[in-house]
């Protein structure tokens, strides 16, 4: 299991927080998301997933990784 940190541009709400962990929760292997709109920290654990993965979930979100 690992646990990897991002931060995500463009959140300002609450609501752009459960956008962005829903999208991220179904990447295969994900177990656990946290997101902080106010910082834009996202930390992400499992197995298996890629960056590229976490990129295309938070841009299908609406948002962009840093």
């Amino acid at each position: 299991m690992a646990t990897q940190q991002f931060t995500v541009e463009g959140m300002t709400c609450g609501h752009c927080a459960m956008s962005v962990k829903e999208e991220i929760s179904e990447i295969a292997g994900v177990t656990d998301v946290t997101v902080d709109h106010t910082t834009g920290a996202v930390e992400v654990t499992g197995e298996g997933f890629t960056t590229e993965q976490v990129a295309a979930a938070v841009t299908e979100a609406g948002y962009t990784l840093a």
